[in-house]
């Protein structure tokens, strides 16, 4: 009995043994088919990842073009900048590690509010900026304390810098970073990239896809803690194409200066060949600091000041051009059969039914022709003969000299401006027009506005006799341009009248007169209402100008081109509220133009201004001085895209 129960214990533990063996040998081949499987099928897979954690692509961004005037000089550089940016979504602890980066850096509160402000704002995967222009001391120190600091990243490289400041802004525009709502359209992962800016206005936006290149790689081995063990191999970035302008830089910084504190617009052009040699509107912003970050009170400062500072006034701006205009009209009389030499007798009123147009001469003129209203500037011919030529007339003319058009041209939000005419009246007010309105267009008020810009190349056009196109790029191609079809002799009679406004004994504009040697220069002064005069003020005595509050007086302007018998440049000059073209414009046109013949002689005549605009300011920053403490700085994101 007792070996038949030792015997059946035998056999249970043998067949014990044989279950769990076998159990064992399947786990085992399960693990060894596993093996297989992930190493044979699924090992590339694997490796991949494995090689994912080990190795590290960064991106290398590209250094951008820089942006030259004519002569090769830089108005838009690069130079080397340390940073240091926060990628939100990669920080554990953000008051943690603002307290570690204050252990090298002194932040202040102000910085701090503006970072976690920028922090709630943007999207976690945005950088986030802690500090720039940080020095090498510094720079070195963050490195060292980088592993401990994830999210955190020091940052070496370049910030754009704009040596000629305010002078270039509106025309070359700034950089910044991208916006969410860009990075979100194309994904572009250089788009988050800590540091990279994009053009966002002028020359820097509309050139943006040639100055901003190609980014490079970068792959690198890293470990467990992200520390960068060895360089692997690198791709090299392209950097941005150099964009270079027609822009004359000394001429466009003599021309910022000689504006002075004034909300003007200068544009200069070569008759020629329609290269824009200066296009300046001041006030303007530094562009300097508006590609950095723009505190709440100065872009609280730039949006009320009434000198729209943010506005670029030569493209953008729009203005009755006031007499400027009298050329075209002179130009539509003369096609419609207007004798030159027919005369008007003025006696400072024309009539129209029951209504009155006044001539800016309460005295009047007395006998005037074509030859004698353009340097006098006679309202009450213009009133006569541009009846006879016809509000048709007169507008086709003006758009065939470049009024009412935009350019195609690097420069964003150019305004086209008003050629009013029956039709364009119809299709705006469901009116008919009227005869009164044909009265006021023909000295440039009313319904017509047009910008600086257009009456540079109406200039041009008025020297030349051919539609010249204004260029900004001067490595683009040059055209031919083809005729105006406008009569000889009707191009000289109003030349002739635009040398008289300047060189004639009685022109409105011979106090301006250049003094260089051998050059004159013939234009048309122009002063545009902003204001209506009523009758009552009239009979009492029209206030002048000077007595008026700013805002309220006239625009001065002033067209002209040089040299008279061979012209190479054109200008125009607009001064908001500047009361009077003559006083006001066509000095700064003389002096603009005296720069390209004698910069010198230019250079002596601006010396004076700018200590007397010195003066002025120390004089405005001590009465801000005496006034009460303004409240302390904040920060903004900068101003709105």
């Amino acid at each position: 009995m007792a070996t038949i129960t030792e015997a059946g214990h035998e056999q249970m533990f043998s067949r014990r043994a044989f279950v769990l063996g076998g159990g064992m040998a399947a786990v085992g081949m399960t693990l060894a088919a596993r093996m297989a499987w992930l190493s044979i099928f699924e090992g590339d897979k694997y490796k991949l990842a494995s090689e994912d954690n080990r190795v590290s692509l960064r991106l290398i961004p590209p250094r951008r073009g820089w942006i030259v005037d004519r002569n090769g000089l830089p108005l838009a550089s690069n130079a080397p900048d340390y940073r240091l940016e926060l990628i939100p979504e990669q920080v554990g602890d953000l008051e943690a590690t603002l307290r570690a980066i204050m252990g090298v850096l002194p932040l202040t509160l102000d910085d701090l509010n503006r970072i976690r402000g920028d922090i709630a704002r943007q999207p976690e995967y945005m950088p986030v900026e802690i500090a720039h222009g940080l020095a090498w001391p510094q720079f070195a120190a963050l490195n060292v304390r980088l592993p401990d600091l994830p999210g955190v990243l020091p940052v070496h490289g370049f910030s754009r810098v704009y040596p000629g400041g305010e002078a270039f802004a509106h025309l070359l525009g700034y950089v910044a970073v991208p916006t969410p709502e860009q990075y979100k359209r194309t994904h572009d992962p250089l788009l988050i990239f800590p540091g990279f800016k994009l053009g966002k206005d002028g020359i820097e936006r509309t050139q943006d896809a040639p100055l901003r290149g190609t980014a490079g790689a970068r792959r690198v081995e890293v470990n467990a803690r992200g520390r960068v063990i060895r360089d692997l191999d690198t791709r090299s970035d392209i950097p941005g194409k150099s964009v270079r302008l027609t822009i004359d830089r000394g001429l466009q910084a003599y021309a910022a200066k000689r504006l002075g504190d004034n909300s003007a617009s200068v544009i200069v052009m070569d008759c020629r060949t329609g290269d824009v040699l200066c296009m300046v509107s001041m006030p303007a912003y530094d562009p300097n600091v508006f590609s950095t970050r723009v505190t709440t009170k100065l872009w609280a400062e730039l949006q009320a000041s009434n000198h729209h500072p943010l506005i670029n006034k030569s493209a953008q701006g729009l203005y009755p051009p006031g007499s400027t205009f009298k050329m075209m009209t002179s130009l539509a009389a003369l096609k419609a059969g207007v004798n030159a030499d027919q005369g008007v007798i003025c006696n400072g009123t024309y009539r129209l039914g029951n209504g009155i147009w006044h001539c800016y001469s309460r005295r009047g003129h007395g006998r005037v022709d074509m030859h004698t209203a353009l340097p006098q500037s006679c309202d009450v011919y213009f009133y006569t003969v541009g009846r006879a030529a016809g509000i048709q007339g007169i507008a086709d003319m003006a758009r065939k000299f470049g009024l009412g058009q935009k350019y195609e041209l690097p420069v964003p939000g150019q305004s086209a401006g008003i050629v009013p005419d029956p039709a364009w009246k119809t299709r705006r007010y469901k009116k008919d027009w009227t005869i009164g309105e044909t009265l006021n267009t023909t000295i440039g008020q009313g319904y017509l506005v047009v910008n600086p810009l257009q009456l540079a190349v109406m200039g041009a056009r008025l020297a030349s006799g051919l539609e010249v196109q204004p260029r900004l790029l001067a490595d683009s191609p040059r055209v031919e341009f083809p005729s105006l079809g406008i009569d000889p002799e009707h191009l000289a009679i109003v030349r002739s009248g635009m040398s008289g406004v300047v060189n004639g004994p009685r022109g409105t504009a011979r106090a301006a007169r250049l003094q260089v040697d051998g050059v004159t220069m013939s234009g048309k002064t122009g002063s545009a209402q902003v204001r209506r005069i009523s009758m009552a003020e009239r009979k009492r005595g029209v206030v002048r100008q000077e007595a008026v509050p700013w805002q309220y007086r006239d625009h001065a302007l002033f067209v002209a081109f040089a040299p008279t018998d061979a012209p190479q440049y054109s200008v125009s000059v607009i001064v908001e509220h500047g009361a009077h073209g003559n006083t006001t414009a066509a000095p700064i046109a003389r002096d603009v133009l005296t720069y390209l013949f004698e910069p010198e002689r230019a250079m002596a005549t601006l010396a004076p201004l700018e200590r007397a605009l010195e003066q002025k300011r120390a004089a405005e920053a001590a009465a801000l001085a005496n006034a009460s403490p303004e409240p302390a700085e904040e920060d903004a994101a900068g101003p709105p895209e």
